[in-house]
């Protein structure tokens, strides 16, 4: 007999994520997971004690992916104060990471252990996003007010559901993003 293949941890992860962007914690269901990978349960269980244990990896993916691992992409391509918080912003509000980090902040409204983390995020975010307002502004009030603006608009996007009369909400979105960086 053959040696049977085993689903890598990291593709219970992944499909963990998509499943709490997609439908919230309450999505990322064991069966319904194998389901999605084409396998049995049984495998995931080599890997994690419990849905705890997957939930908390998860939650540890994704703290890597959007901080440590953005914040180090947008480093290692530099550029210009300008430049960093663009790409900053590009990564932070794109397709994968958007959709779980707004499935995070749902959870965290009913979980302690998640809005604790959450916290820890935010706060190590918008260190970064203040490092780079201080390149450009030395009162410190202005680079609080503009922190808190920017990462403002970055989340609350995407809950907004004005129209804008004749222009798009991304003509809107850069005219803000536009005013709160002069």
């Amino acid at each position: 007999m053959g040696a049977e293949t085993r689903t890598p941890r990291g593709k219970w992860i992944e499909t963990g994520l998509r499943a709490l962007a997609d439908g919230g914690p309450d999505a990322v269901r064991v069966e319904a997971l194998a389901k999605s990978l084409g396998v049995t349960k049984g495998g995931f269980y080599g890997y994690f004690a419990d849905r705890s244990a997957l939930l908390e990896e998860m939650l540890d993916t994704w703290e890597r992916e959007s901080v440590d691992d953005l914040l180090a992409r947008v480093e290692h391509e530099g550029g210009d104060t300008e430049a960093r918080m663009r790409k900053a912003g590009e990564l932070a509000a794109g397709g994968r990471l958007l959709a779980i980090d707004l499935a995070v902040r749902d959870w965290a409204r009913r979980d302690r252990a998640v809005a604790d983390r959450l916290r820890r995020v935010d706060n190590r975010r918008m260190d970064y996003l203040r490092s780079l307002f201080r390149e450009r502004y030395d009162d410190e009030d202005e680079v609080e007010a503009r922190c808190m603006l920017s990462f403002s608009l970055l989340v609350g996007n995407h809950f907004l559901a004005a129209d804008h009369g004749d222009r798009s909400r991304e003509e809107v979105y850069e005219l803000a993003v536009k005013l709160i960086r002069s």
